[in-house]
């Protein structure tokens, strides 16, 4: 140790001081971009789920209303169907009307 240190003590402690400053802003930059990311995805955040819709919309288009319909009523006669072969031991003539009601269009 020198007399300069005693003289002068800022200047001894400059170069811890530096490491100091040098390793926060290491951690603080990449928390600082993170916190400038978080920031624009709020911002833009419905912007970006419309363009996430579009996508989908694109890969897998949504059915068209008779489409729809159509699906429905297939899926009702299945389950008719399913309940007619449920009850067709126990109770064959309400299986057999189940099935009737199936089969009507």
């Amino acid at each position: 140790m020198s007399f300069l240190n005693l003289a002068f003590p800022a200047e001894a402690a400059l170069p811890f001081a530096q490491t100091m400053m040098g390793m926060f802003v290491a951690y603080l930059r990449p928390a600082l971009g993170l916190g400038a990311l978080l920031t624009f995805v709020m911002i833009f955040k419905p912007l970006i789920m419309g363009l996430a819709q579009a996508a989908v919309l694109l890969v897998k288009p949504r059915k068209s209303l008779e489409q729809r319909i159509l699906a429905h009523k297939f899926s009702g006669k299945m389950m008719l169907n399913r309940m007619a072969n449920e009850y067709s031991m126990t109770q064959p003539n309400f299986a057999a009307e189940l099935r009737n009601m199936a089969a009507r269009d």
